[in-house]
């Protein structure tokens, strides 16, 4: 566009900009200098704003004392450094004496005037970059020195969302609740210590998934689920139908403790894994195929009868195996009164497992976290990231959900739900 057909707004700036260098004597010779003379503008330009706004907010202009229709008044300014892409800058932000002013064109808590790149920063964390990472990225694309201090800065910003989302309000019922714990390590008083982050994720009576919470406790117990769940009561989840949990001791007490209602079902494949751990490789292909027998079996009574045979085959050589099955039995076989897409949906920790592996691959690049707090941010914002793509319901629901009102028909009336 030529000179000629450029507006009037562009028109004056170019002279305002012509008079500035004139009576300044400023001299632009190479980049840092164009940074300097628009960080200045940009003071400027963003001072003027806010005195604006004041006005507005006031209901008159400075001096304009006979439109004053208000006890309040101005109160001078404070003092503000904003961080910008052409580098730090000192900005006076004016005051009432009520204060009742709320800036907008620079909110409060902003300390940036590119909040777009606090939200690149942000996002980065989300993929699980680390705090030099993300400052070399930030140099090579868009020049800009950004220490981890500051990166650390804008990522605890998220930390009140993080407890705002931990308190959030639940819904009343749940069909089913996975919970599991993945571990981490955290530095702690100058030691390293490995951290249980306990994980529940709910699916509710519309077939909608979502994480209920994240914590990070000390190492994985039943007491600090019952906690947990005493926590998810208090929030608003009155009732859980069905509860999928890992094969910790004192998991099934823990749950009943505060849903005493609620079935519980051990995940099958940990019992599994637990069972086979230390199985001889010459006989594992044969021994995994008589456990299939039982935990595959159409029915309670069949797979009863199938362990029986498990044990006349193997109790010689692994005692421990049949013993393990029947001790948990109860809830173990809990999927077994179920067809066969509630099974599906019980009978393993699948739904959440899958969950946590895609955290593990967020934070894979972190050996260890500095604190607490650095990994539930990471974890937090890796987990919003996650479930933007949660938008529907699982397709088979509505034949899961009128299984579930026929079994749970009473408790679901109790609740109108």
């Amino acid at each position: 566009m030529s000179r000629k057909n450029e507006s009037t707004q562009k028109a004056a700036m170019r002279e305002m900009m012509k008079n500035y260098l004139k009576d300044t004597n400023t001299n632009v010779r190479d980049g840092a200098d164009v940074k300097n003379v628009m960080r200045d503008m940009m003071s400027v330009l963003l001072e003027g704003a806010l005195d604006g706004e004041l006005d507005e907010s006031l209901g008159y202009s400075k001096y304009d004392y006979k439109n004053k229709e208000t006890d309040n008044s101005r109160n001078g300014h404070s003092n503000k450094t904003m961080h910008t892409s052409y580098g730090d800058m000192n900005l006076a932000v004016p005051r009432d004496r009520n204060g009742e002013y709320e800036p907008q064109i620079v909110k409060k808590y902003q300390n940036t005037v590119t909040q777009d790149m606090e939200e690149k920063i942000i996002s980065m964390y989300a993929k699980g970059m680390t705090t030099s990472d993300i400052e070399s990225h930030m140099q090579n694309l868009y020049g800009l020195e950004i220490s981890d201090s500051t990166i650390s800065r804008i990522t605890d910003k998220i930390m009140p969302l993080v407890k705002e989302w931990q308190e959030r309000p639940l819904a009343e019922v749940y069909a089913v609740v996975f919970m599991d714990a993945i571990h981490y390590h955290v530095r702690c008083d100058g030691h390293i210590v490995k951290r249980a982050v306990y994980i529940a994720l709910g699916i509710d009576m519309d077939g909608h998934k979502d994480v209920l919470g994240m914590y990070v406790g000390e190492n994985e117990s039943a007491k600090y689920w019952l906690s947990i769940m005493n926590g998810l009561k208090n929030r608003g989840a009155e009732d859980i139908l069905i509860a999928c949990v890992d094969g910790l001791s004192g998991f099934p007490q823990a749950i009943e403790a505060v849903y005493p209602q609620t079935e519980i079902q051990q995940c099958v494949i940990h019992q599994i894994r637990s069972s086979t751990k230390y199985v001889s490789y010459k006989d594992i292909k044969a021994l995994m195929s008589d456990l299939k027998l039982v935990y595959a079996a159409p029915t309670e009574e069949t797979a009863l009868a199938e362990l029986d045979h498990f044990k006349e085959t193997w109790d010689s050589k692994y005692p421990k195996i049949y013993k393990s099955w029947h001790e948990k039995w109860a809830v173990l076989a809990t999927y077994f009164k179920y067809p066969l897409a509630v099974r599906r949906l019980i009978y393993t920790t699948n739904t959440i497992e899958g969950f946590n592996r895609q955290l593990r691959k967020v934070t894979k690049s972190r050996t260890i976290f500095p604190s607490d707090d650095s990994l539930l941010k990471m974890l937090y914002l890796a987990m919003m990231d996650i479930t933007k793509k949660w938008t529907g319901r699982r397709q088979d629901w509505s034949q899961i959900r009128a299984q579930l009102d026929i079994y749970f028909e009473e408790r679901l009336l109790e609740r109108d739900v």
